[in-house]
């Protein structure tokens, strides 16, 4: 029961993402339901990410971002683990 109302949550938020048309709304959006530290969190994600697909180095990842090595190695993982869903490409734009 927990893995059927946490997959309908889920589908919710992606809903709701797919729903927003710019940059303003997407902001109060995430206002609306994140801190600012959980929202930094999520752009520093972003960011380890594009650095990793670029192929920096972990030390350069950490000095440009102030990401921790478990951190970087989270999302590399997390990279790896999943298909490239090219919205890296998308935003670089």
């Amino acid at each position: 029961m927990k893995d059927e109302i946490r997959n309908r949550n889920v589908r919710m938020l992606y809903k709701a993402f797919l729903a927003l048309e710019n940059e303003e709304e997407c902001e109060a959006f995430l206002a609306d339901l994140c801190t600012d530290a959980e929202i930094s969190a999520m752009a520093q994600r972003l960011a380890v990410a594009a650095m990793i697909a670029d192929g920096k180095k972990y030390d350069e990842i950490a000095e440009a971002t102030g990401s921790s090595p478990a951190i970087i190695s989270r999302v590399k993982r997390c990279m790896h683990n999943y298909e490239k869903t090219g919205i890296l490409d998308k935003i670089k734009s």
